[in-house]
């Protein structure tokens, strides 16, 4: 149960494209979460936290080689990993109303 493999650090851009320079193995193979506008995306392929964007494709678009189109959405982006906020403490969203 003790799991003492450590994390690599998020970074600020990152990419699910082998072939992008911002793509870092290490950290596509943990269990990455993305949050845009305050909800989570699944179908993101590329983000930048410091820009405030993210990749994502355009439907069932394909360009002549096969790969989806891409759109960049602006707004606000988090990252984090999925299995260090399930075993971690509540989330800061839970303070927000009791009544």
């Amino acid at each position: 149960m003790s799991e003492a493999k450590t994390l690599p650090p998020m970074p600020d851009r990152l990419s699910t494209d082998p072939r992008s320079p911002h793509y870092a193995r290490e950290v596509i193979e943990q269990d990455v979460g993305i949050r845009f506008n305050d909800r989570e995306r699944h179908d993101v392929a590329e983000y930048c936290i410091s820009e405030g964007w993210v990749r994502v494709p355009a439907g069932k678009t394909v360009d002549r080689r096969g790969n989806p189109l891409m759109i960049k959405l602006k707004g606000k982006v988090e990252a984090f990993y999925r299995a260090v906020e399930a075993t971690g403490a509540a989330a800061p969203t839970d303070a927000s109303g009791s009544a």
